[in-house]
């Protein structure tokens, strides 16, 4: 028995070749060798084969990874398919078309038959309060639907649709290009290997309309901004009684006069006095949902501060667990004071020591430092 050529030798390129330069090398040799170029040669469909086979095991990463390790013995059992297979002419020449008329022809082939009909996406915005509680809604979708009049076959009624006598019913038709024969989508039926001589006089024999339709959608608790909701078979209906595309809504969450989201959890910025912060004292928060709870503003509180609320934030995607509400302080500055209130403020500043504003001072004091190092 002959023994097998390296793979790499086979197609001309070295051990370190990339995917596109052994691509390249593959197509070249391909065109050379390929059987309706070389008619009765025998050598060279069998050259053909070896190249197609080469080019299988080394364009998989796996497999030429097995190949780089142990050689012909990584594919003992069949000619470069591993567990055994014959790699006849038939096997090879797919390889070809795909590889090859796949690219020219805009992607891989596909049946013939009834077109699926399209996807559709429609966008919703929901409130915050609507994530909460979750929500039933419905909405009015402008979607093409089957006509009823022919029930999506597209032909008048008492008649049918008829094989299509351009590519005999198969959807396809074959032509022959330089030493290629491309097989492509049949011009008289596009695809469908069906024709209708009298077509249905509502939707003209496309087999749906344009029409509106109303669907209830259900939008459970806890759903975040981006969240998708797919309705199977609710998008665009197919040609001539194909199967419907899906319906897709996204969800958006208007932004919120109070809260901010972040997950499961809710921020909220609360504004109080200068009194309320240096003395202390009990205040209300709103709570999504529009509850409220109190929380103790204890005295020195300083602006920023947070304080969590367990269990008061948003619900999880179907009932998993709740999530937080954080309260932040914002201290606010006055304004617009009177001349009694600038009075009092001045009185106050007066009796104040470090002591009383200790971020202050420590802040002043480092800077005095860097000042007076600055100097030396």
């Amino acid at each position: 028995m002959t023994a097998k050529q390296d793979y790499y030798e086979l197609l001309g390129v070295g051990r370190d070749a990339p995917d596109k330069e052994l691509k390249l090398a593959y197509r070249k040799l391909a065109m050379q060798y390929h059987p309706d170029r070389n008619p009765d040669d025998e050598a060279a469909e069998r050259k053909f084969k070896e190249i197609g086979e080469a080019y299988d095991i080394l364009k998989d990463d796996q497999k030429r990874a097995a190949y780089d390790q142990f050689g012909h013995a990584a594919f003992d059992g069949g000619a470069g398919h591993p567990g055994g297979g014959d790699f006849g002419f038939s096997a090879s020449f797919a390889d070809v078309f795909d590889d090859l008329v796949g690219d020219f022809m805009g992607g891989r082939r596909s049946g013939s038959g009834r077109n699926r009909g399209n996807d559709v996406r429609f966008n919703i915005q929901i409130t915050l309060e609507d994530a909460f509680h979750g929500k039933k809604t419905e909405m009015h979708v402008p979607a093409s639907v089957t006509c009823d009049a022919c029930n999506g076959s597209g032909a008048a009624s008492g008649t049918a649709p008829v094989g299509c006598p351009t590519c005999k019913g198969r959807g396809k038709v074959r032509s022959q290009q330089g030493f290629f024969t491309v097989e492509r989508s049949c011009p008289t039926c596009h695809g469908q290997g069906q024709i209708i001589r009298d077509p249905c006089p509502t939707c003209h024999g496309a087999g749906r309309v344009n029409r509106d339709k109303t669907l209830s959608v259900n939008i459970p608790q806890g759903v975040e901004e981006g969240t998708r909701i797919r309705l199977a078979n609710e998008g665009e209906a197919g040609r001539r009684g194909g199967p419907p595309g899906d319906l897709y809504i996204f969800l958006s969450i208007a932004k919120h006069d109070l809260f901010q989201r972040d997950g499961m959890d809710l921020y909220c910025q609360v504004p109080i006095s200068i009194a309320t912060a240096v003395l202390g004292r009990q205040i209300e928060v709103p709570i999504v949902g529009g509850g409220r709870a109190r929380i103790t503003i204890p005295e020195g509180t300083q602006s920023g501060k947070q304080f969590r609320l367990r269990g008061k934030g948003m619900p999880g995607l179907r009932g998993r667990g709740r999530g937080d509400l954080y309260i932040q302080t914002v201290v606010e500055t006055p304004v617009k004071l009177t001349r009694k209130q600038k009075d009092l403020l001045k009185e106050f500043d007066a009796e104040t020591s470090d002591k009383n504003t200790p971020a202050a001072s420590s802040f002043f004091t480092k800077v005095k430092e860097f000042w007076d190092e600055l100097k030396d």
